[in-house]
Parts: C-alpha cells; sequence; structure tokens
C-alpha cells in the first residue's frame, strides 16, 4: 500500500490496518556549543540575529535530554560544528527508517537552504558508524528535503505523514514511498511561520495528534480528522509563540513540550498523556523547540 495520498476522499484505510512498527530506543541530540543566530532563514529568526545566551541555551538542552534518559531512551550526543548554528536543530538532516525484516536505514536529507547543507555529512558520519544502509536522493530530481522537520512517522505505526511547500518537495515522497515501500500522507503547508511539518503537527499515538489548523489547506485538516480519534488543536498563541506542535511523544505516554502551553496541556492530561514542560525559549528565537532537537533512531 505504498500510496501517496493528498486528498480526504483518497483514503481508503484506517490506521488500524496499517502495520505496525516498533518505535525508536534511541536518539540522536547535537550538542549546541555552537548554536547562534547568524542569518534569517524563517520569520522567527528576524530580529534575533546574534540575540542567543549560550549559556542558557545549554542549560535548556542538558534538560531535555535528562527528560530523554529518564524516559529509559539511549541519547547519543553528536558534537556540534563551527560555523553550523543550526545543526542543533538535528531532526532536519535524516529520515531513518526501519524495515520490516529489522533493517536499519536511512536517507539524507538535501537542505533548502545553503547555510545548512554542510550539516548532512556529519550526521551522516553517525548512521555509517551505526550499522544504518545509507540512501541518498538525486538532486535532479529532487530539489530539497528536510528530514524528519517535514516526514513524521505516526508513533507505532508503518505510515508516514509528510509536509511541503516550504523546506521540501513533494518529489521526495515519491522516492520515500517506492524506496521503503509506505504509504505517505502528504500536506502542503501554507503559512510561513510554521514551514515545517514539525511546528504543526506532532504524532502523539496512534488514536490523537496535536495540529495547528491555520497551517494546512483544508483538505488537510479534514484528511487528520478522518484518520485520527483524538485530534488537539493548538490556538494561535500557544502554536505560534510557543511552538506547542513541535512537543514530542518518544514513546506514546510522555510528551515534552515547551512551558506555558496551558490549553494544550490541558487536552494532553485529559486523554491520559503526562506532560513534561520544558524551557526552549533561546530556541524558539531560531524557530525550532523539542522536537526540531533531537532524532529518534532504532
Amino acid at each position: 500500500m505504498s500510496h501517496i495520498y493528498t486528498k480526504a476522499d483518497q483514503i481508503d484505510f484506517t490506521l488500524d490496518e496499517i502495520s505496525s512498527m516498533p518505535l525508536p530506543t534511541g536518539l540522536l541530540m547535537v550538542e549546541p556549543t555552537f548554536f547562534s543566530i547568524d542569518y534569517v532563514i524563517n520569520p522567527h529568526m528576524e530580529g534575533n540575529i546574534g540575540n542567543v545566551d549560550k549559556a542558557k541555551a545549554l542549560t535548556e538542552w542538558e534538560t531535555i535530554k535528562k527528560h530523554y534518559e529518564s524516559f529509559g531512551l539511549n541519547v547519543h550526543p553528536i558534537a556540534g560544528q563551527p560555523g553550523l548554528p543550526d545543526m542543533v536543530f538535528c531532526a532536519n538532516q535524516s529520515f531513518p527508517c526501519l524495515s520490516p525484516s529489522g533493517k536499519k536505514e536511512v536517507l539524507m536529507s538535501i537542505m533548502h537552504s545553503p547555510m545548512r547543507k554542510q550539516e548532512v555529512s556529519f550526521i551522516e558520519d553517525w548512521y555509517q558508524k551505526n550499522a544504518y544502509e545509507v540512501h541518498h536522493l538525486d538532486a535532479s530530481q529532487v530539489t530539497d528535503f528536510e528530514g524528519m522537520g517535514d516526514a513524521i512517522w505516526i508513533n507505532g505505526k508503518r505510515i508516514l505523514f509528510g509536509g511541503y511547500g516550504y523546506r521540501s518537495s513533494l518529489s521526495a515522497y515519491d522516492v520515500i514511498r517506492e524506496k521503503f515501500d509506505i504509504p505517505v500522507v502528504a500536506f502542503e503547508l501554507v503559512t510561513p511561520k510554521f514551514y515545517h511539518l514539525d511546528t504543526c503537527f506532532c504524532s502523539l499515538n496512534e488514536d490523537s495528534v496535536l495540529i495547528y489548523p491555520p497551517a494546512f489547506k483544508p483538505e488537510g485538516v479534514e484528511i487528520i480528522k478522518k484518520l485520527f480519534k483524538h485530534v488537539i488543536e493548538a490556538t494561535e498563541f500557544e502554536a505560534e509563540e510557543l511552538f506547542a506542535c513541535n512537543a514530542t511523544c518518544p514513546d506514546g505516554k510522555n510528551v515534552v513540550i515547551q512551558r506555558g502551553c496551558k490549553e494544550v496541556n490541558k487536552q494532553l492530561s485529559d486523554l491520559g498523556f503526562v506532560v513534561h514542560e520544558v524551557e526552549t525559549e533561546e530556541f524558539l528565537k531560531s524557530g525550532g523547540s523539542v522536537f526540531c532537537m533531537k532524532m529518534m533512531v532504532w
């Protein structure tokens, strides 16, 4: 069933019918040694060049890392690199996949912004050293693809939700669909402040999802509501200012989210999720939060 779905009337399955996939047990985090705001490549960065408290950023990063470790996840730190201030957002440079036979594979990104292209090789090095089969896109066919910033697994299911329009091309999902033999539900993103799918869509478990509807075309919201039993909708303030939808739920139970998302957090708690509030203020200045700062791996 390796199709690409872009409209609600194309959906001919339920998530219950999708084969299961083991949850990742580890994650990558790039140390924020060289994190800063040196240029503007999204609206959140405007007015923030040079405005990062590096000591505070490190404290925020270390606190998030400790949360993951408390969940029993194996955190793999990767050294940041000079001249690559956005490498800390390591959801973007790759797309890992576990085959039905248990083979670990990864598709490396083609970063949209020239300033970020050199990040990919440093992340690829980790995969090369950890028994992943590494694949690359043909740049003559796919102009850009920013990994799990736009390509998001539904927790515990072998199906991918993919965003396109700002940082990733729709054509990338045709490659992914064919190479990994997985169905893809693709959404065109329409709001510049929500330039990656992970800024407006958070997979919680196979029944529940957190979204910011205005970031999608109406048919995208229709698809989501057709597939998920529980759809939490973030307010404009919590989505835009606090990056509520850039939360992460690595195990289907614990949700790590930027502090202050009161309305979203109440709905999460009502559904039985355990909410862990963290501070990502320094990273918000650059247009990223919790989800952006890690990559789940097997």
